[in-house]
């Protein structure tokens, strides 16, 4: 599988994908820059202008979220908070079920969540 996002800076989004999530470089062009995310291919994809869609792009399943959101915290990652989700003070939500949520964005707005399974 590939997983597509876009950036409008390619060496600012290699950064971040690379030295502050911990993915590694597989590939690299003036166009695009492709990362392992555990297993999963990720094209970081250069355009002109960066398209919000308004939900998450990508997403990633952890075995602790708390270590995971403390570990990119330490990193500058800012979780976002909503309104009414009732999130803990990292960020967090918990849903009816369980599982855990947290979301945050890479440098160009692309809303990405780290999900902790019960």
């Amino acid at each position: 599988m590939i997983a597509f996002a876009s950036t409008t800076d390619l060496a600012r989004a290699r950064s971040f994908y690379e030295a502050t999530l911990g993915l590694p470089v597989v590939d690299e062009s003036a166009y695009a820059c492709v990362f392992d995310a555990h297993g999963t291919m990720l094209r970081v994809t250069a355009v002109a202008e960066v398209a919000h869609p308004g939900y998450t792009v990508l997403g990633w399943r952890v075995m602790d979220i708390s270590e995971t959101v403390a570990r990119l915290e330490s990193r500058g990652v800012a979780f976002a908070r909503y309104d009414g989700m009732g999130q803990d003070a990292h960020g967090v939500w918990t849903t009816p079920n369980g599982d855990r949520v947290a979301w945050f964005a890479d440098p160009d707005g692309n809303v990405l969540s780290l999900t902790q399974f019960r």
